[in-house]
């Protein structure tokens, strides 16, 4: 299957001799350096959310997924890796609730920090969460609806809240005359009734600890309560998914929540269409979703060496990244700067060679950073895989492993270093928990080729169960293409001599 502007060099090349100017939809005859600013207005934030909401509605990509959590059910939980998007989606779902005429209220880590730190009993550690939520979603929406609210001694804190809608309108009431009331959102407010609570970067801080662990799992059942408990509200919680994997494989009540769930995947196909509408975004042009993922052309190809030499380039690219929209903008973003160090308008296949190291490093360095406070060691960890290419047959060897050779390699890493999880510090990590953390992370992928010789490459959010030591799906282990020159910076020639790039297309 072809992919949306497979020949993406040949359009970066459009792009930056282009004479448009970002943000305006017409021909000027001004040249587009490669300059910071049009690089991001290129490519756009590496960080989607970070953008103007003007920006985001542009060019964001709106895929089942998007339709998934933006339905009008009581309770969404999107999961999925940092970088895959969740964010941008809450941020468009707010615009898109105003535009409607639907409040929005936003709760954020620092809101609800003193809810719910010192109680061990689980049942008290909901209600406890239940009590706090209810005040943080009345505060915020008598916010909304009364100027200068936090001026005002509106109403008694320790009150008993039940039906939250009937509670701040009996409250809203004496002011719906009054000059310091927000008068089209007050209308609004009292039309539908209705309010969507988002709910963002819970896991800001999480180290995966028993506590971290019993108090999410208790907020989760208690806003599965309060959203029963009341008609016309909504809740939306993003968490990352090693978080939500860890909750949800210790407590069982999560059971309940389960069908609540939205896992954030995205497909190759899905992640080069998303960079396609960000440049015909800059260029001026529109194209919907299901037009992008339709378009055929024939594949530029990549200038390098080895088994990369003349290989379409988007196989090269997606190679190389985790299935995030954000790591095809780094390397977009990387190359393009290297461009300009050269003086160039145009990216070519040299510009990605030279930002290859950069960019992997980096995927190394966000890793550690994300999931160190789950396993503190975790960065030696992943450079304890680099592979000993002298005594090595082949390279690939040193980075494909079967289950016995990969459980083999992490029992001798175990021995030079004791590994601990957060949640168990007193306990050694065995290699088959250290093997089924690299692949929830994303560091190992599993493969498989099948009769007919293509490889099989399947993800953590994709199944779960593969590398549960009690079953055999006949998988191997390979470590990640894009971490593969930070941990051998010495030979980047044998990685495009003998790194594998028959990755699946979907």
């Amino acid at each position: 299957m072809q992919t949306p502007f497979a020949d993406l060099p040949k359009k970066i090349k459009m792009v930056a001799q282009a004479n448009i100017l970002p943000r305006e939809r017409q021909a000027k005859k001004l040249p587009i350096e490669l300059s910071d600013e049009n690089i991001q207005n290129i490519f756009g934030h590496e960080a989607a959310e970070d953008e103007s909401i003007e920006s985001l509605k542009d060019y964001y990509f709106r895929t089942d997924i998007y339709e998934q959590v933006a339905a009008n059910l009581k309770l969404r939980i999107l999961v999925g890796h940092k970088g895959v998007g969740k964010s941008a989606l809450f941020k468009i779902l707010v615009n898109n609730d105003i535009e409607n005429e639907i409040l929005p209220i936003e709760i954020k880590p620092d809101d609800v920090i003193e809810i719910c730190n010192m109680e061990d009993n689980f049942l008290k550690m909901i209600r406890e969460w239940k009590d706090g939520i209810k005040k943080i979603i009345v505060d915020k929406t008598l916010q909304s609806l009364i100027m200068n609210m936090e001026n005002k001694n509106i109403w008694k804190k320790n009150e008993n809240i039940k039906n939250i809608i009937s509670f701040i309108a009996d409250i809203i009431k004496p002011y719906a005359e009054k000059s310091d009331i927000n008068k089209s959102t007050y209308e609004n407010f009292m039309s539908n009734k209705r309010l969507n609570i988002y709910i963002d970067d819970l896991d800001r801080g999480w180290k995966g600890t028993h506590k971290d662990i019993y108090r999410l799992s208790s907020l989760l059942n208690a806003i599965r309560d309060i959203s029963n408990e009341n008609n016309n509200i909504n809740f939306k919680i993003a968490l990352r998914s090693d978080v939500y994997y860890l909750v949800r494989t210790s407590d069982e009540s999560t059971d309940k929540i389960e069908g609540s769930v939205v896992w954030f995947t995205w497909t190759n196909h899905q992640i080069l269409a998303v960079l396609a509408k960000r440049i015909l975004t800059f260029q001026g042009e529109y194209k919907s979703e299901s037009d992008l993922l339709n378009l055929h052309q024939d594949a530029e190809r990549f200038e390098g060496r080895g088994k990369w030499e003349n290989a379409p380039i988007h196989r090269i690219l997606m190679s190389l990244v985790r299935k995030r929209p954000r790591d095809l903008v780094k390397l977009c973003t990387l190359a393009a700067k290297n461009a300009r160090r050269r003086h160039s308008l145009i990216i070519e296949t040299e510009d990605f060679q030279n930002i290859f190291e950069t960019y992997s490093t980096d995927r190394v360095q966000d890793t550690v950073n994300e999931f160190r406070s789950e396993l503190p060691e975790i960065k030696n960890l992943l450079f304890s895989l680099k592979p000993s290419a002298k005594k090595a047959k082949k390279y690939s060897e040193g980075y494909v492993y079967e289950t016995e050779k990969l459980l083999e390699k992490l029992s001798i890493i175990s021995r030079r270093e004791c590994f601990s999880f957060t949640n168990a510090p007193d306990e050694v990590a065995s290699p088959q928990k250290l093997l089924a953390f690299l692949y929830k992370i994303g560091f190992i992928t599993a493969r498989k080729e099948n009769k007919e010789g293509k490889i099989i490459r399947k993800t953590f959010e994709e199944n779960k169960y593969l590398s549960d030591p009690q079953m055999d799906f006949s998988f191997k282990w390979e470590v990640h293409p894009a971490y593969r020159w930070a941990l051998e910076p010495d030979d980047f020639n044998a990685i495009y001599d003998k790194l594998d790039i028959a990755i699946e297309w979907e």
